[in-house]
């Protein structure tokens, strides 16, 4: 196992253990960069990768009671809908417009993180007084629908599980607390990324024995994050990974150029 794939695959488990997302925003450009693997296997092989790691980080959270299964159904089902049909998408899309939007994406995360003030670390749980715990019975099933089909969509094109935008999603409109939008983002990134592979498979080359090798190092990754993200000071590790995001989208906007 080459040093890429190790420090690559930790990276990608970390950030998934740390914030339920942004697995795929270091897998693709890591795959595609530092393995020299084309963009398209790239983006298929990513959403294999962050499949299987999410899936092992998802059953931690869920043992822990933060992953609600009903949230995760009616949005992970629509997000299979759309993720699938953005990887139909993705094939015939040139490559050159799929790593513009994906660093597009990225800057947005970024914006996101970077300018947010500290204290809407807390905005979930202190908007849910009625359901603290993220336990409601009523929520609102049609705009969790929607934002599953358009962050499904976004998925299959470029190729990201779309963490950084279920999260938030999550928080607003079903009323859950921060650790569980975390617990359920990861269930739900699980489900959309297979669907994603499912739609490459076949289409595009994989080298299955590398996703093996990344997924492997990016679980034990995952397991390191969750440790730290109890650790470290929320603020800090969220203004890290923006920074992060900002010099990773530049990298890559400068290759597609040159």
């Amino acid at each position: 196992m080459s040093v890429s794939v190790l420090m690559a695959g930790l990276i990608t488990g970390m950030l998934l253990g740390v914030f339920g997302s942004g697995g795929s925003i270091a897998t693709m450009p890591a795959l595609l960069y530092l393995l020299n693997v084309e963009p398209k296997s790239a983006i298929a092989m990513s959403l294999g990768i962050v499949a299987v790691t999410a899936s092992v980080t998802a059953v931690q959270h869920w043992r822990r009671g933060n992953v609600n299964l009903r949230v995760t159904a009616v949005f992970g089902v629509f997000g299979i809908v759309g993720t699938y049909a953005g990887a139909m998408l993705g094939i015939i899309t040139p490559v050159i417009v799929q790593l513009t939007l994906f660093a597009m994406i990225m800057y947005a995360a970024a914006w996101k993180l970077l300018v947010s003030p500290p204290q809407r670390r807390s905005v979930g749980a202190a908007s849910v007084i009625d359901c603290p715990e993220g336990n409601c019975e009523e929520f609102q099933y049609a705009h969790i629908a929607v934002h599953g089909i358009a962050v499904g969509i976004l998925t299959g094109v470029v190729g990201v599980g779309g963490g950084f935008m279920i999260v938030p999603a999550l928080v607003l409109l079903s009323g859950l607390s921060m650790k569980q939008a975390v617990g359920t983002s990861l269930s739900i990134v699980a489900m959309k990324s297979y669907a994603g592979f499912a739609g490459y498979a076949g289409a595009v080359e994989i080298n299955y024995a590398l996703m093996a090798s990344f997924t492997a190092v990016a679980i034990a990754g995952s397991v390191a994050g969750s440790l730290i993200g109890h650790r470290l000071p929320a603020e800090l590790l969220k203004r890290g990974f923006g920074v992060f995001l900002i010099l990773v989208a530049s990298y890559i906007l400068v290759k597609s150029v040159i």
